[in-house]
């Protein structure tokens, strides 16, 4: 399951695991006009680890799921 709420500044897309026995925290994305983060609280330290994406890094993780095993490069494509 997930929400997703436009706010002021960021889009903000959070994921919750509905799996089996071992759910984990939910996931809170923000979307920026310049980075995205990842936020989830981890109980054993009792903090939240945050995790931030450059777009590049956004779109290189993008193109990834749908890929084999390798190593990549995007390229910009010609606009002609």
């Amino acid at each position: 399951m997930f929400s997703i709420e436009h706010e002021f500044d960021c889009t903000v897309i959070t994921l919750v695991d509905e799996g089996g026995a071992h759910l984990r925290e939910d996931v809170v994305i923000s979307a920026f006009g310049d980075c995205v983060t990842l936020d989830q609280y981890d109980a054993r330290t009792d903090s939240t680890a945050k995790i931030t994406l450059s777009l590049a890094q956004l779109k290189d993780l993008a193109a990834a799921l749908d890929l084999p095993e390798g190593v990549y490069a995007r390229v910009a494509s010609d606009p002609a």
